[in-house]
C-alpha cells in the first residue's frame, strides 16, 4: 500500500469540505486558542462573553440557524449559530465545510433555550482542526472490540465508561504515591534493560546492545535491585514500574504490565499483610469512597480483617489434596489424582496461581499464606516448618492482586536455592547479599489487576490504554 492509496481511503466528501474551507481562506489547522472556561464550568449566571473549544459531536440545521453539540472532555453543551449573529459569509463556510468530529472554538454568551437547555449563542467561531475521518456511527457507544483496543482514541471519544476507568487509574496511582510517601517510603527507579533477568518466574523479552555487543533482557521484576538498596542503607523503597514477561495474552495477562514493588527493612510477611490491607483500603476509601464493591456479579466486602488460609489448607479445601510435597512433579501427581486437569507434563508455578484464581472467587479478599519452599526461591523459611516459606498472595474476586515474602537474607542459602531452582543466577545480587541485608519484607501489587477490581472490568485490556495485540498487516 503506497501513500497515494492511503490518501484515497479518506472519504471523498471530507476531502471536498477540506478544499472548501481552504478556498474560503480559513486555515483547517489552527494554533493556540485561549479559552476562558471549560464546558463543565459554564452556567446560566455568567455574564458577558465566554470562549470555549471542543469537538463537534452532533449537528442539527433549521433554516438559517444551526444547533450543534460541542464536547471538550469535561462536558457537552449546545451551541446556537445564527446567520444574523455571525454574518452570512462565516455562516456559509460553517454550513458547507464543517463536519461532525471537527474541533471548533466558540465565542458567545450563555443562555437557556425555551426548552430549558443550557446553550451558548455564538457570535464567532474558529476552525481549530478539520477531521478527515468520521467518528463511530454512534459517538456515545463503541461496541467493536477490535476497534476499541486498536484505536483507543475512538473508545475514549465514544465511551464515557472508558474515560472514567482511565481517570480512576490516574487518580489511583497519584494517591498510591502520596500515601507511600506519607508512610516514609522513597520512590526509586530500577533498570528496565538488565543483563540477567531475575526477581520473578517468567520468560523475558530479549534484546541486543550494539555498543557493548551483548544480549540484554527487559525487566521481569525490579526485586533484586531494590534489595540491593536495602543493603545500601535504604529502609523503605518502592518502584511503581513497567515490567515485561514474554508469555501468553489473556484477560488477566498483558506482556507489558504495571506493578508496584516495595520493600521495608525490619519487617516480615505478617507485618506486610497488615500493610497490604491498609494500602488497598486507603485506595478504596479515597478513590472509590466505599469498601463494598461488585466485581463481575460478585459482591466483595473489603472491610478488614481479611481471610487468611495456608496454601495447604486452600488446596485441601478446593481440591481435597494434601500438599506435603517437595517438588512440582509430586504436586502434579496429587492434583491429577484429584481429577484436576493439568496441561503439559507438570504443573507450573503460574499454573498453581491460575488454579487458585479460578477457585477463590469469594466475597472476601483472601490471603493464601505459607507456600511450599520449592515455590519460593527468594523467601525465608518458617522457623517451625522448614518445608514452607513465609510468603502470601492476595486474591480478590478470583484475581491475584499481591505477592509478598519475608525476604531471605542468608547469602549462603540464597546461593544454594537459586542454583537449584533458577534458570539463571545473578552473581551481582548474591555479592550484594554477602555484604549484609537487614531483615525485610517485600511486596508486589499488580496495578492493572487492582484497577480491574476497582472498575469492575472483565479484561486487563479494558484498564490498559494501549494493550498488546497482534500486528495488523497489509498485503
Amino acid at each position: 500500500m503506497d501513500k497515494k492509496e492511503k490518501i484515497e481511503e479518506i472519504p471523498e466528501e471530507r476531502l471536498q469540505k477540506l478544499e472548501k474551507v481552504k478556498s474560503s481562506g480559513v486555515s483547517p489547522y489552527g494554533g493556540r486558542f485561549k479559552r476562558t472556561h471549560s464546558i463543565a464550568d459554564l452556567n446560566e449566571e455568567m455574564e458577558g462573553e465566554v470562549i470555549i473549544a471542543g469537538r463537534l459531536i452532533a449537528i442539527r440545521k433549521h433554516g438559517k440557524s444551526i444547533f450543534f453539540d460541542l464536547w471538550d472532555g469535561s462536558a457537552v453543551i449546545q451551541i446556537y449559530l445564527n446567520c444574523s449573529f455571525i454574518g452570512e459569509e462565516k455562516y456559509n463556510i460553517f454550513q458547507e465545510g464543517i463536519d461532525i468530529g471537527d474541533f471548533i472554538g466558540i465565542t458567545g454568551e450563555v443562555f437557556r433555550t425555551r426548552m430549558g437547555e443550557l446553550s451558548v449563542k455564538a457570535s464567532n467561531w474558529t476552525l481549530l482542526t478539520k477531521t478527515m475521518r468520521p467518528l463511530p456511527a454512534k459517538w456515545h457507544g463503541l461496541k467493536d472490540v477490535e476497534i476499541k483496543y486498536r484505536q483507543r482514541y475512538l473508545d475514549l471519544i465514544a465511551n464515557a465508561k472508558a474515560r472514567e476507568v482511565f481517570a480512576l487509574r490516574s487518580s489511583l496511582t497519584k494517591e498510591l504515591r502520596r500515601w507511600l510517601d506519607e508512610q516514609g517510603f522513597t520512590e526509586v527507579e530500577t533498570p528496565i534493560l538488565q543483563a540477567i533477568p531475575g526477581g520473578a518466574a517468567g520468560k523475558p523479552f530479549r534484546t541486543y546492545q550494539d555498543a557493548l555487543k551483548m544480549e540484554l533482557f527487559l525487566r521481569i521484576a525490579p526485586e533484586l535491585y531494590l534489595k540491593q538498596l536495602l543493603v545500601g542503607g535504604e529502609e523503605k523503597v518502592y518502584d511503581l514500574n513497567k515490567s515485561f514477561r514474554n508469555e501468553g495474552l489473556s484477560t488477566r495477562h498483558n506482556p507489558e504490565f504495571t506493578m508496584l514493588e516495595l520493600y521495608e527493612a525490619y519487617a516480615d510477611y505478617e507485618y506486610m499483610m497488615e500493610f497490604c490491607e491498609k494500602l488497598i483500603l486507603n485506595l478504596a476509601d479515597t478513590i472509590l469512597g466505599k469498601r463494598q464493591i461488585t466485581y463481575q456479579g460478585m459482591k466483595i466486602d473489603l472491610s478488614p480483617p481479611w481471610r487468611r488460609t495456608t496454601f495447604n489448607e486452600a488446596l485441601r479445601e478446593l481440591y481435597n489434596v494434601d500438599i506435603k510435597t517437595e517438588d512440582l512433579k509430586s504436586l502434579t501427581q496429587k492434583l491429577r489424582a484429584a481429577k484436576v486437569e493439568i496441561p503439559g507434563e507438570n504443573i507450573t508455578r503460574s499454573g498453581i496461581v491460575r488454579l487458585l484464581e479460578k477457585s477463590l472467587a469469594s466475597t472476601f479478599p483472601t490471603f493464601i499464606i505459607d507456600y511450599p519452599a520449592f515455590l519460593c526461591p527468594l523467601a525465608k523459611r518458617k522457623k517451625d516448618n522448614l518445608d514452607v516459606c513465609e510468603r502470601f498472595e492476595l486474591f480478590a474476586g478470583g484475581i491475584e492482586i499481591a505477592n509478598a515474602y519475608s525476604e531471605l537474607a542468608d547469602p549462603i542459602e540464597q546461593r544454594k536455592r537459586l542454583y537449584e531452582q533458577a534458570d539463571v543466577v545473578d552473581e551481582g545480587f548474591l555479592l550484594a547479599l554477602e555484604h549484609g541485608m537487614p531483615p525485610a519484607s517485600g511486596m508486589g501489587i499488580g496495578i492493572d489487576r487492582l484497577i480491574m477490581l476497582f472498575t469492575d472490568s472483565a479484561s486487563v485490556r479494558d484498564v490498559i490504554l494501549f494493550p498488546q495485540l497482534g500486528a495488523v498487516t497489509q498485503d
